[in-house]
């Protein structure tokens, strides 16, 4: 179990005021959306699955902030906080978990199927563990073009039973991908503790069978995310190959909006909130004057408009059009290749 932080001991700063206030409003922006999600799903205006990211939001953050724009990230259907932190519109999101026309993905795929191209969002995917071959691909893809790009391919600690996520390791050791493999450990693989569905219950030694470098990580600390991500990065762009991080994190909320959460204790959760992430980087930035009261209450009140702004999009927004359905299935292209 985690232990409680001690409120009296003054944080100190080690990254700039521009990083801490991205990490403190992104993360309250996904925290403040997703609180809205819930909200709006029991209204039954979201429909469908819908598993929040509360509590987990530093694992976001704190990777983006040590990657470059033109890294590539994919994860599994968890996936509403990591296209807010890397700058697609919520109004887009909220937009897709309505099923409206003006979604991410044209209201076609909802709450588990946000993808955005611009900001090189590869997707969240339905299928547990699914998503972690496609990152290897991805990775390899760009290996294969000569570029210094990466992919972050996230998961949850029960995608590490499946095995495509274990021929995945393989062959990204095997060709070198430059992948970093992030498990999202949050304790509970839906509503089964670690400990009671592996025998491996210190989850970053599993990359050690292939030889990749794994390490466990505070997934409640937004800066010790940062740092391995920006190692891992380094070693990836050197051509060293994947990396293998578990976030050890945790979900304040259920796993999906139909979990009444009997498996732990209130007592349990409340001691996780003891390290909330968000708070964690706002007791720094004032213990370290990078910002005022004044300044952090008019970033709650900024992505309090955002929020509100983005569900008043999805509101007003049209349904698809029923023919819509048969568009966007398959691609048709005229492949390079003469098959002799």
């Amino acid at each position: 179990m985690a232990k409680k932080s001690s409120n009296k001991t003054k944080a100190k700063a080690k990254y700039s005021k521009e990083t801490y206030t991205y990490w403190y409003e992104s993360m309250l922006l996904m925290r403040r959306f997703e609180e809205k999600a819930g909200q709006l799903y029991g209204q039954q205006k979201i429909r469908g699955f819908c598993h929040l990211y509360i509590g987990q939001e530093a694992c976001a953050s704190g990777a983006i902030t040590a990657l470059e724009k033109d890294d590539k990230w994919i994860t599994a259907y968890r996936d509403h906080a990591h296209p807010l932190g890397l700058g697609t519109d919520p109004g887009a999101v909220m937009a897709e978990l309505f099923g409206k026309a003006t979604g991410t993905t044209k209201g076609k795929g909802g709450s588990m199927h946000i993808f955005d191209k611009e900001v090189n969002f590869m997707g969240g995917h339905g299928i547990v563990g699914a998503q972690v071959p496609m990152g290897l691909g991805i990775g390899f893809a760009e290996k294969y073009r000569g570029t210094k790009n990466l992919c972050i391919c996230h998961m949850g600690d029960g995608a590490v039973r499946q095995g495509a996520v274990h021929e995945a390791f393989n062959l990204a050791m095997l060709y070198k991908a430059p992948v970093i493999f992030v498990i999202e450990n949050n304790g509970y693989a839906m509503g089964t503790a670690v400990k009671r569905s592996s025998n491996v219950d210190d989850l970053s030694t599993i990359g050690e069978s292939y030889d990749m470098p794994s390490f466990p990580v505070d997934g409640m600390n937004v800066e010790a995310i940062h740092e391995a991500v920006a190692e891992a990065a380094e070693r990836a762009r050197k051509g060293d190959g994947p990396t293998l991080l578990e976030f050890r994190t945790y979900r304040y909320k259920g796993h999906s909006m139909s979990d009444p959460q009997k498996y732990r204790t209130r007592e349990e959760v409340e001691e996780y909130k003891q390290r909330d992430p968000i708070e964690q980087v706002k007791k720094t930035i004032l213990d370290n004057n990078i910002l005022t009261e004044d300044e952090i209450d008019a970033i709650n009140k900024k992505v309090k408009k955002q929020v509100d702004e983005a569900v008043k999009f999805a509101e007003e927004s049209p349904w698809p059009d029923g023919q819509d359905a048969f568009k966007d299935v398959y691609v048709q292209e005229d492949y390079p290749f003469v098959m002799e």
